[in-house]
C-alpha cells in the first residue's frame, strides 16, 4: 500500500520549484493533491505535468475572496483534507531605509496573512490526526542584507508553527514548519538579470553553503514528504532546517 493511499492534500504555491516537486510526490505516493498558483498557464503546466490526481485552481493566498473560492472547490470535490503544506509564499529585497510600504504590504499580506488564512480557512475540513506544514526559510535565521522584510515575515511562520502545535494537539493534528536553504528554483530567474550574471549569484551564494552547492527542489520536497507523513509521527512545533548546512556551521 502507498503511504498516502486516499489521503488528500492541499499544496499551496505549486506551480514550480519546490510545490511543485513536493506535489509530485504525493501523488506518487498515492494521494489526491490541490494546487494553487497565480498564474493559470504555469498551473495547467504543472498540471499536466503531474498527470493525475490533481486538481489545480488559479489564485493567490493574499487574496481572501480567492481562498473562499478554494476551499468551496475543495468541500465539493473531496470534503476533507488530511494534509496542508502552506508553501505559496512571495520574495522582496530592499535595505533599510529604501524599504516601500508597498514591498512590506505585499510581503506581510501574503507570507504571513495569507499562511493564517490558509490553514484557518483549512480547519473546517482537516480531520483528526492531520499534518500542516509551513514553508519557513532559513532567512529567518540569517540577518542577510537587504531581506528583513522578508526575514521577518519567516520569522513569524515559525512562531506560527509553535503557537498552532498547542492550539490543535487535542485534535492530534502536527504542525511543523520547514526551513530550507538557497534551492535553484525560478525564483532566481529575475526578468531583465542576464543569465550570465545569474549563475555568478548562484554560484557566490554556493561558496557560502558547506555542502558547496544550492539545494534541488526535489530535496527540500523529500523533508516535507517526510513532516508530511507519518514517518514524523512523534514530531510537531518543530523547525526542520534543510540548508547544507547554512545555518549549521
Amino acid at each position: 500500500m502507498q503511504k498516502f493511499e486516499g489521503k488528500v492534500a492541499l499544496v499551496t504555491g505549486a506551480s514550480s520549484g519546490i510545490g511543485l516537486a513536493t506535489a509530485h510526490l504525493l501523488v506518487a505516493h498515492g494521494a489526491h493533491v490541490f494546487i494553487t498558483g497565480r498564474h493559470q498557464a504555469n498551473l495547467d503546466e504543472a498540471v499536466r505535468q503531474i498527470g493525475r490526481n490533481v486538481t489545480g485552481i488559479q489564485g493567490d493566498i493574499g487574496n481572501i475572496d480567492d481562498l473562499e473560492r478554494l476551499f468551496q472547490i475543495i468541500t465539493a470535490e473531496k470534503g476533507h483534507l488530511d494534509m496542508v503544506f502552506a508553501n505559496a509564499a512571495v520574495q522582496a529585497s530592499a535595505s533599510l531605509g529604501a524599504i516601500t510600504i508597498e514591498q512590506y504590504n505585499r510581503i506581510f499580506d501574503v507570507n504571513v496573512r495569507g499562511t493564517l488564512l490558509t490553514v484557518q480557512g483549512a480547519l473546517p475540513l482537516l480531520s483528526d490526526g492531520a499534518t500542516v506544514l509551513l514553508m519557513a526559510s532559513v532567512a529567518a535565521s540569517k540577518g542577510n542584507p537587504s531581506r528583513s522584510i522578508y526575514g521577518a515575515s519567516k520569522a513569524a511562520i515559525r512562531s506560527f508553527a509553535r503557537s498552532w502545535a498547542n492550539d490543535l494537539k487535542s485534535r492530534a493534528i502536527r504542525v511543523n514548519a520547514l526551513s530550507p536553504g538557497p534551492t535553484d528554483t525560478a525564483a532566481f530567474n529575475s526578468p531583465g538579470v542576464p543569465s550570465e550574471q545569474t549563475a555568478q549569484i548562484k554560484q557566490r551564494i554556493a561558496s557560502s553553503i558547506p555542502l558547496g552547492r544550492l539545494a534541488r527542489s526535489e530535496e527540500i520536497a523529500k523533508a516535507a514528504l517526510f513532516l508530511l507523513s507519518d514517518d514524523s509521527s512523534f514530531i510537531t512545533g518543530s523547525e526542520m532546517f534543510v540548508d547544507g548546512g547554512f545555518t549549521q556551521l
